[in-house]
């Protein structure tokens, strides 16, 4: 009995090794499912409204690790609003990216801190440094056809 019970010990064991090599090559894998929020860019300066976005909220490890590198296209009005625990030194990375991108750092009072345009690379680990809180990405060039700079802000449709 005892070895039989060790058996299936072993085989429980090695199904979950085989299952943590899996998620730890494809963390995507784990990802059941994104909320989504709405993002509006406002001028700094009058309120107007300069753009608005749905953004998948990236608001756990795993689904900021993966962020949108499982993503084949991210369309017009479609983004991805990172949410961290506080502001800070943050740098992101276009890792297995397919598309590029605009990284947009944001402030807990929603102040635009940085923008970058990133590219994915044939090095894709540069570093795109910005201080905040919270950080949407969106299609490269969004900022600059919809006037959203340093400075403006961004407001989020949830708490």
């Amino acid at each position: 009995m005892n070895r039989r019970l060790a058996g299936v010990a072993a085989g429980l064991a090695l199904i979950v090794a085989v299952a943590i090599a899996v998620a730890a090559a494809n963390p995507a894998l784990l990802i059941t499912g994104y909320e989504t929020t709405t993002v509006e860019a406002v001028d700094g300066e009058t309120g107007e409204s300069l753009a608005t976005v749905e953004a998948r909220v990236a608001d756990g490890l795993v689904k900021q690790y993966v962020g949108l590198s499982a993503t084949g296209e991210l369309k017009e009005g479609e983004g991805m609003l990172f949410v961290h625990e506080d502001a800070a030194e943050r740098a992101y990375v276009m890792r297995e990216m397919a598309f590029a991108l605009d990284i947009v750092f944001v402030a807990p009072d929603g102040t635009i801190t940085t923008i970058h345009e990133a590219e994915p690379e044939s090095r894709p680990y540069t570093r795109h440094r910005g201080t905040g809180r919270y950080v949407l990405e969106v299609p490269r060039g969004w900022s600059e056809r919809h006037g959203v700079e340093p400075g403006d802000r961004i407001v989020v449709d949830r708490e």
